[in-house]
């Protein structure tokens, strides 16, 4: 058996087999607290690269910000940003999104169980929310395009919002699950739309005064 090494953090230990073992370790005080450690379908992937401001964290805070906006409003559900491991054994999957959000009734119906492993605050959520983002980074393509594509439609997952931002023009896909995969949310003027917000989406990349890349999603509750 190969040994993972994830630099100057030690090696995944030899008892974790599998994806019960994994979910173990994670809860554990030997887990990483950095490095983007997932297991995907019996696969552990070990994402090591740096977080870049413009392309991935500056995106991710547009999303929160409108995401949570919107949460505060309509008080039907919230908004998880990332760093927080979401399982779903159905699916052999525990990773950490780039954000995610269930409604309240997921939680009060049990599809969504907010799991307190250390008898202090929840470090897991269990079960099947109703949105998860991931932007992709270069060390993230194939786990996002492809994998968790996957992964993420078995969990039953309703919507995939996919962005990439490494190039000027910054792709934005609303995908939601179909019989056989995510398919293309409707698009309009407005964007494309979202039936778990039941709004209008759109992604404007802009620029700030340094001349640097700066986003905002805007959304709209009309067609």
């Amino acid at each position: 058996m190969c040994t993972v090494v994830i630099a100057e953090k030690g090696s995944i230990p030899d008892w974790v087999v599998d994806h019960g073992s994994f979910r173990r370790w994670a809860h554990s005080d030997e887990f990483p607290e950095s490095g983007g450690i997932s297991f995907l379908d019996g696969r552990i992937w070990v994402d090591s690269t740096m977080e870049r401001l413009f392309s991935h964290n500056q995106v991710k805070a547009a999303v929160a910000h409108a995401i949570m906006t919107v949460s505060r409003e309509t008080r039907a559900g919230r908004y998880v940003l990332d760093r927080m491991l979401l399982t779903n054994v159905a699916a052999g999957l525990s990773t950490e999104p780039d954000g995610l959000y269930f409604h309240f009734s997921c939680v009060q119906s049990g599809r969504v169980k907010l799991v307190d492993a250390n008898g202090a605050d929840t470090t897991e959520i269990e079960g099947t929310p109703d949105m998860v983002l991931e932007v992709v980074s270069r060390g993230s393509v194939q786990k996002d395009t492809e994998i968790l594509r996957e992964l993420y439609w078995r969990a039953g997952i309703p919507e995939y919002w996919l962005i990439d931002a490494r190039s000027s023009g910054p792709s934005f896909e609303i995908l939601r699950r179909g019989s056989e995969g995510y398919e293309a949310s409707p698009t309009s003027t407005h964007g494309q739309y979202s039936s778990v917000f039941q709004k209008w989406f759109r992604l404007v990349a802009i620029t700030d005064p340094l001349g640097h890349p700066d986003y905002r999603l805007e959304y709209s509750d009309k067609e």
